[in-house]
């Protein structure tokens, strides 16, 4: 029979528990200092001041609050008030994963180590499992633990030895289908630097930036790519229509997303040899737009119709970096490379759309400055779309259900936090496009129709304005 040792001392316990929360135990302590030097008063006036500014700050500037200190704030409320003491014990003993020691006879479970809340309905528990237990044990474990945490999706990976991360997903924020983009009235209010895409899980409309970028949406069938194509067209739309942006579309379904749209387009293709020929024009107008304000001396092109803004679409990418013939893929990679490593200046800019995102699909992955995930099939799709840990800081795009509910659900990267925001793009139905093609089809423009885009003096490119001239 194993010898029976003591336990540790409550004391030292207590002590343990206070070495690795610091922050709990010197805030009574700080507090109880301020008193005494300082007196009750000026203490609580101090409180009430670092209450009334932070009050202040989430009124007044929500974006910067929700990326920095809406977070912290709520990953501090929830491991204390959700999953701390008896509650991630009980847990983990329900869902066996505890174990008792056999000297000590104490029960054992995983630590907690910590929780990052990165949006109002994303946790991430870092959690130090038992010695003996593996990745697997966990992962095996998946449906109890979704239960147990009352999550509706949650995904379990390996940080580093000795440490698991548990990204636990809560409910839909979308209980509603949304609107699509609506169309301008006219050019002036066309604002290259903010397209309307949908919302955010925040309940904020969701803007992305296609001045100065090139976006890549990433989703499996009937994931809702669509709507990342569709969204931006029609807020684009009246500028269009009087040439100030002139799109292209390598439609490369043979025709089915964008055939019933077609003369919106400055040139369209549906066939990957085709395409290859609009992908090599595209280029060409680059260059020479490039040659027209070297000519003129200017550094950045004014948009108008002499110099539009050029955006070209791909849907399907994989037919042209992948599935073709070898040597219509090296050429169609080394194209769009070359525009999407030159085009900021002379205003083009691509959108492509794809189902895997590997690098054997896409190999220029990393040129793409805005990226979207929408539903995918495998876990590691999230990180290759997204970049490296997103799945861990909660992107679980490949546990979206596969349901026309949940279509157009996906993930974007906040630039500033650098964390994933979960979003829904607006649905664009058949008679949305209709609409867009039958009030935004392109006409002989007028000259004096101009567009301008005016970046901040710091550079953002997310905070522009288009106006008319």
């Amino acid at each position: 029979m194993a010898k029976v040792s003591r336990p540790k001392g409550i004391e030292w316990r207590v002590g343990g528990w206070m070495a690795r929360h610091p922050g709990m135990t010197s805030a009574p302590g700080l507090l109880a200092a301020s008193m005494a030097e300082f007196g009750t008063v000026p203490t609580a006036a101090t409180l009430a001041g670092l209450g009334v500014a932070g009050l202040s700050w989430y009124r007044g500037h929500p974006d910067s609050f929700d990326a920095h200190a809406a977070p912290a704030l709520r990953s501090f409320r929830r491991r204390w008030l959700r999953y701390v003491a008896g509650r991630w014990r009980n847990l983990m003993i329900d869902c066996e994963f505890s174990r008792e020691n056999r000297r000590t006879r104490h029960v054992e479970v995983p630590r907690l180590v910590r929780v990052r809340s990165a949006s109002p309905s994303i946790d991430t528990l870092y959690v130090r499992p038992l010695r003996g237990q593996s990745l697997k044990r966990f992962t095996d474990a998946t449906d109890e633990l979704a239960m147990a945490l009352k999550a509706d999706a949650i995904g379990i990976i390996k940080v580093k030895p000795q440490l698991i991360a548990i990204t636990v997903v809560r409910g839909n924020p979308f209980s509603e289908v949304i609107d699509p983009a609506p169309i301008p009235a006219d050019s002036a209010d066309v604002d290259l630097s903010a397209i309307f895409m949908g919302e955010d899980e925040y309940g904020n409309d969701w803007y992305e930036p296609l001045w100065g970028n090139h976006w890549l949406g990433v989703g499996a069938t009937g994931s809702g790519k669509g709507a990342l194509m569709w969204n931006p067209l029609r807020a684009m739309g009246p500028a269009i229509r009087d040439g100030l942006v002139r799109p292209d579309m390598c439609d490369l379904k043979g025709g089915m997303e964008a055939g019933t749209a077609r003369d919106l387009f400055d040139r369209y293709a549906d066939e990957p040899e085709d395409a290859l020929e609009v992908i090599k024009a595209f280029r060409d107008d680059m260059k020479a737009t490039q040659a027209h304000l070297s000519a003129g001396g200017m550094r950045e092109v004014t948009v108008s119709t002499e110099t539009p803004f050029r955006v070209l679409f791909i849907d399907e990418l994989a037919m042209m970096t992948a599935l073709g013939d070898s040597r219509a893929t090296r050429d169609a990679l080394r194209l769009m490379a070359e525009v999407m490593t030159q085009g900021r200046a002379a205003g083009f800019a691509i959108c492509a759309y794809v189902q895997e995102p590997t690098k054997d699909i896409v190999p220029i992955r990393d040129l793409f400055t805005r990226r979207f995930c929408l539903r995918t099939t495998t876990a590691s799709h999230p990180d290759m779309a997204l970049g490296e840990d997103m799945r861990l800081r909660g992107a679980l795009a490949d546990e979206i259900p596969a349901d026309a509910e949940h279509a157009g659900i996906g993930f974007r990267v906040d630039q500033r936090s650098r964390r994933p925001i979960r979003v829904r793009a607006g649905y664009v139905a058949d008679d949305d496009i209709a609409e867009l093609v039958r009030t935004c089809t392109p006409t002989a423009a007028d000259d004096s129709n101009v567009i301008r885009f005016r970046p901040d003096e710091d550079g953002d490119d997310e905070t522009g304005n288009v106006d008319a001239a």
